[in-house]
């Protein structure tokens, strides 16, 4: 039956009205953008936070230089000969020696967890205080124990933010590390320094010319750069004995005396200490910061008698300034307060946050190799048990059935579609229905003179409404649905229906193949149709919980789509709705791997987004509008407590942790082990190969699309992955899409040699 046609379009000249399509692609293209501007972000957001974390975690190593042997031609004799502490007032060096009989003892590499909180009870223990050269990345992590520190007595210094040798680094590098070192003090103890020392530096006399600039520049912006008389040498834990042995200064002279409370494993360097301080009391000795040692030597100076621009210029003076041991502390005001707090901020979250990235990847990671297993199993239990010798559905069927193809602007496919059809071993009727075509589909469907063919004109609708239409013009019990740009084989319809002689199989999904693989897009689409939809069809159907028939392919019983009230629109996925409907209505569906159908698939970035967008979205709502069945009994319940659960955690939410386990990946290649991460990486991609090589075997389809499966994980993946983000925050949001056009180019026709 053939309706009558269209008005004629409008004159020359005058602009045509857009479709309701149209126009609805139009709000849909306003509203993705900022949506998928959110969703980057919220990957960007998390990126940063990781890349903070593994900054902060940059291993401490060892408390020696990076580089030696170089010479200190433009060192001043009287700096490389004097004491510990080196100056600059009104930019001269001057160094400054501990007095005799006393011991400044300094902590580097701090804080730690562990370590440092053991080393401050027993200086609070023995009244004794210390000064700490504090890392800052260390600081950011573990603020309390700052506050602790500076609440007890103590003193503290600049150690760098990373713990990098200065002598060979930028001007910028340098300032950075102690600005940043100084932003984490401020935030975790409310305070700034006018002390340093630089990692891997020793006594005065191992200045060089390349880090003497470095002392020079920090001296004229106001620091006080500390060294030391005496090295324990407790980082290589020689033992107890040792430790104190070498700590301790020749013939009562004062000292700045190196220790560590982190770094490393320090039980030696805390067993020592007691001893030490035991034994140098026991001398005669006073216990001092670097601060009271300066103030010792010059009663009317101090630290900030060299300046405070740079690293008291925004700060003004503690409150407690009085006390000689704390002389160096000034207080944060301002901008620096507020910036270092909101950096231990930053850093408790990325502390908080990477661990439980960890654990919910590695459940993740467990989940995504447990499944891959499943699979394997299963879709081998399914291929054995489909292609007995044996094996039947009952009778065959041999009736004819109907064939409903819906059409929106096919102009370039419409007749490979139907001639293919056309060469159908099993008898068929074909039902075009034409959706407000403006492009002249419906008159190419005509002009074919294709037996059995009619075409059905309504308005621009939507597919559900064309699909719906369709089926109540057909004439048989069985009705096929194909979209408009795909073609069949000869046997495709024949396969398709014999599942229908089992009276409980109320729909049949088919397998679906890439028409148009030559492409590089299109190689990375075949491959994700035949091991990501096709295997897992396999597996859905044997746990009898078949989330999606195919809109390219698929057969229905006309009974069961009418008893479940036809495609419905309240979703973008009609072919995913439909299938988990015909499940609460206690129907069948199952997966007929042999009627297959070449389909095209979209040629381009953007048109391969919008399809995917509109696939992961409308799944999403077809789930939810669903949602009921988790508490239904019979095949529904089954659905709702098998099939949903799995559809929620591997096609939702293992997908939108699949990034960041790329990215975690990247993190521990970068700050944790690459030798380790690489190899856990190629253990992953060598199972995903192994799936989808037995995927192409049960296809038996050709290997060599396998060689793109590397490239496709690095570049394809990571879009698939952004549009199931870009399609959760729609669905956060509330924003609702229709039906969407994709541009067809009429390349795929029947393979040569089908059926």
């Amino acid at each position: 039956m053939t309706m009558p046609p269209p008005p004629s379009p409008p004159a020359r000249g005058r602009r045509r009205a857009p479709t309701r399509i149209e126009r609805a692609a139009g709000r849909a293209a306003a509203l993705q953008r900022p949506r998928v501007l959110l969703a980057l972000l919220l990957l960007l957001a998390l990126t940063c936070v990781m890349l903070l974390d593994g900054y902060l975690r940059a291993e401490v190593g060892g408390d020696q230089r990076v580089r030696t042997g170089a010479s200190a031609n433009d060192v001043p004799e009287d700096v490389l000969d004097g004491g510990p502490i080196l100056t600059f007032p009104g930019g001269r060096a001057t160094t400054v020696s501990v007095p005799d009989k006393t011991i400044a003892l300094t902590f580097d590499d701090g804080p730690d967890a562990t370590w440092t909180p053991q080393v401050l009870e027993i200086l609070e223990e023995y009244d004794v205080p210390g000064t700490f050269f504090l890392v800052g990345s260390m600081v950011a992590r573990h603020p309390d124990i700052v506050r602790d520190l500076v609440e007890q007595g103590n003193e503290v210094g600049v150690h760098t933010f990373t713990h990098v040798d200065l002598s060979y680094q930028s001007e910028a590098r340098v300032t950075r590390e102690i600005e940043q070192t100084q932003l984490a003090l401020a935030g975790a103890a409310g305070i700034t320094t006018t002390l340093f020392r630089a990692p891997y530096s020793s006594e005065t006399d191992a200045i060089d010319d390349y880090s003497w600039p470095v002392y020079k520049k920090l001296g004229e912006e106001g620091y006080t750069s500390v060294f030391i008389d005496t090295d324990s040498d407790d980082w290589k834990r020689p033992g107890v004995s040792k430790i104190v042995e070498w700590a301790t200064p020749e013939d009562g002279e004062g000292a700045s005396v190196l220790f560590h409370d982190a770094g490393g494993e320090r039980s030696q360097t805390i067993e020592a200490l007691p001893k030490y301080i035991e034994k140098m009391k026991a001398k005669g000795y006073t216990f001092t910061t670097v601060s009271g040692a300066m103030a010792a030597q010059q009663p009317t100076g101090g630290p900030a008698a060299a300046g405070t621009s740079g690293a008291g210029g925004t700060a003004a003076r503690a409150a407690d300034s009085d006390d000689a041991l704390q002389a160096a502390h000034h207080r944060a005001t301002g901008a620096t307060l507020w910036e270092g707090r909101a950096l231990v901020a930053a850093v408790a979250v990325a502390e908080w946050t990477v661990p439980a990235l960890s654990v919910g990847l590695l459940v993740v990671g467990v989940a995504v190799m447990g499944r891959f297993g499943l699979m394997l199993i299963l879709a081998r239990r399914h291929h054995r048990q489909r292609n007995r010798r044996r094996f039947g559905w009952g009778p065959p069927v041999t009736g004819p059935v109907s064939v409903v193809v819906p059409a929106y602007n096919e102009k370039e496919c419409i007749a490979n579609t139907l001639r293919s059809l056309a060469r159908s071993t099993h008898p068929i009727e074909i039902i075009v229905v034409d959706d407000g075509s403006t492009d002249g589909t419906a008159e190419i469907a005509e002009s074919l003179g294709l037996p059995g063919v009619r075409v059905i004109r309504q308005a621009n609708a939507g597919k559900p409404a064309a699909l719906d239409n369709g089926v109540r013009h057909a004439r048989y019990d069985i009705v096929v649905m194909m979209d408009g740009d795909t073609v069949f084989e000869p046997d495709t319809v024949r396969h398709l229906v014999q599942p229908f002689a089992d009276p409980a199989v109320g729909a049949v999904a088919g397998n679906a193949k890439v028409g148009n693989r030559r492409t590089l897009i299109g190689a990375w689409q075949h491959i994700e149709y035949v091991m990501g939809f096709n295997l897992d069809r396999r597996m859905y159907d044997l746990l009898r919980c078949m989330p999606t028939i195919p809109g390219a392919i698929g057969a229905f019983r006309r009974e069961a789509v009418l008893q479940v009230g036809g495609m419905s629109d309240d979703t973008l996925a009609e072919d995913t709705d439909i299938t988990i409907a015909l499940h609460r209505a206690g129907w069948r569906v199952v997966y007929q791997e042999h009627a297959r159908a070449w389909t095209e698939a979209p040629g381009s970035l953007k048109q391969l987004w919008s399809q995917r967008y509109r696939w992961s979205y409308g799944t999403m709502q077809a789930l939810w509008k669903h949602r009921g069945s988790l508490k239904d009994k019979g095949p529904s319940g089954r659905f709702g407590r098998v099939g949903m659960p799995l559809v929620v955690l591997f096609q939702v939410v293992t997908p939108l942790f699949a990034p960041l386990i790329d990215v975690f990946t990247l993190y521990s290649m970068i700050f944790i082990d690459f030798r380790s991460a690489l190899l856990a990486w190629l253990a992953v991609l060598g199972v995903q190969l192994l799936c989808a090589a037995y995927a192409f075997r049960l296809d038996r389809e050709k290997y060599r699309y396998l060689l793109m499966m590397p490239l496709q994980q690095l570049a394809y993946r990571q879009m698939m992955y952004l549009v199931l983000i870009h399609s959760c925050v729609t669905a956060l949001t509330g924003g609702r899409l229709r039906w969407q056009k994709l541009k067809r180019t009429g390349e795929v026709g029947t393979p040569a040699g089908a059926g």
